[in-house]
């Protein structure tokens, strides 16, 4: 007998929570799945761009090198981030995300359990222009926060940001 039954959003968490053991980066393992008509559309981790070397084949982490903060100056980041992989590979399968909902699962490596798996401004932009309607993600309290997509562009809209508060890093 059956005795706990996950939820939907238990499911795809832990999908994508499989997805992050994937991740090449030094910092953080992340793991995105999308998901549309309750089937998943893409998948994506932190890593590398295809074909070249990751932070693991380098044997260190640039932005640790340069001593760069958490969250910050991610163009000098080897790896390319899990939100941006799956919307890139939905596009290299022809696979509109619109109306979709993207989960995205974080953890630290060589540590049990998530952390607050935020997508930073730039993943923002992205997964508004890509037409997603919900980002869920995991926190370090083994939570499960959704927010609504347009939410962010009403935001962004009504006060003009140019810098985003809720992020990981």
């Amino acid at each position: 007998m059956i005795s706990h039954k996950l939820s939907k959003d238990e499911y795809y968490m832990n999908i994508a929570r499989e997805v992050s053991r994937k991740s090449t980066c030094f910092r953080r393992v992340i793991g995105a799945i999308i998901i549309r008509d309750d089937q998943i559309i893409s998948t994506g981790y932190a890593g590398a761009p295809r074909k070249t070397k990751d932070s693991i084949e380098h044997g260190f982490c640039l932005r640790d090198k340069l001593k760069i903060p958490h969250g910050q100056r991610y163009e000098l980041c080897r790896s390319v981030h899990a939100e941006q992989n799956a919307i890139i590979n939905a596009a290299r399968a022809g696979v509109s995300l619109l109306g979709g909902n993207m989960y995205l699962y974080g953890s630290i490596p060589g540590k049990d359990g998530p952390i607050d798996a935020l997508p930073c401004f730039i993943c923002k932009k992205m997964i508004i222009n890509a037409g997603l309607d919900l980002m869920i993600c995991s926190t370090k309290e083994g939570n499960i926060v959704t927010f609504k997509v347009s939410d962010w562009a009403d935001d962004w809209q009504k006060n003009d940001i140019i810098d985003d508060k809720q992020q990981y890093g």
